[in-house]
């Protein structure tokens, strides 16, 4: 059985990972690619912000299906209501209030509203605490992005500074 805790408590330390690689990134251009058919290091980032926001707030606000053609003008809604983030500390410091507002909001949800199925936008039927856990996955995929991009550019990724430190103790 997978808990709610432990979902939000996982999503909140991917995210958190998100925001230390746009802070090491910083001194870089965020416009920075490895090669020109592929998103920014900014861009990714920003997906992260935006895709985390529009699908917990779509989860939030009790849509029952993701897999209809209004979904794509339903998620201007949720942007709209994110700042614009210039530069990589607005960056990663809005990338952390988010996260923060979003799973105290998740969290105030009773284990009836997780036990609630809805329709993805690839037409699956979930409960919304898979919902909950694909929204973690996505973003866990694209921090690995940045991790890349951190790479390339000599950077050691927060996860593997984590696990020297530790080791070294």
């Amino acid at each position: 059985m997978v808990r709610l805790e432990t979902v939000i408590n996982s999503w909140k330390t991917v995210r958190e990972d998100s925001a230390l690689a746009v802070e090491d990134f910083s001194a870089h251009d965020l416009d920075y690619t490895p090669s020109a058919d592929q998103m920014t290091f900014g861009e990714i980032a920003r997906h992260i912000l935006e895709a985390g926001h529009i699908l917990s707030g779509v989860l939030l606000d009790g849509v029952e299906s993701m897999a209809t053609p209004e979904f794509r003008e339903m998620r201007q809604k949720y942007v709209a209501q994110l700042p614009t983030t210039d530069g990589a500390s607005a960056l990663a410091r809005e990338l952390r209030s988010q996260i923060e507002s979003r799973t105290a909001e998740l969290s105030a949800k009773s284990a009836e509203f997780y036990a609630g199925e809805i329709t993805r936008f690839d037409g699956q039927r979930v409960t919304r605490l898979e919902m909950l856990q694909f929204i973690k996955e996505h973003e866990l995929t694209h921090r690995q992005q940045l991790f890349v991009y951190l790479r390339l550019k000599g950077i050691v990724p927060p996860t593997t500074r984590r696990r020297m430190a530790k080791a070294k103790t």
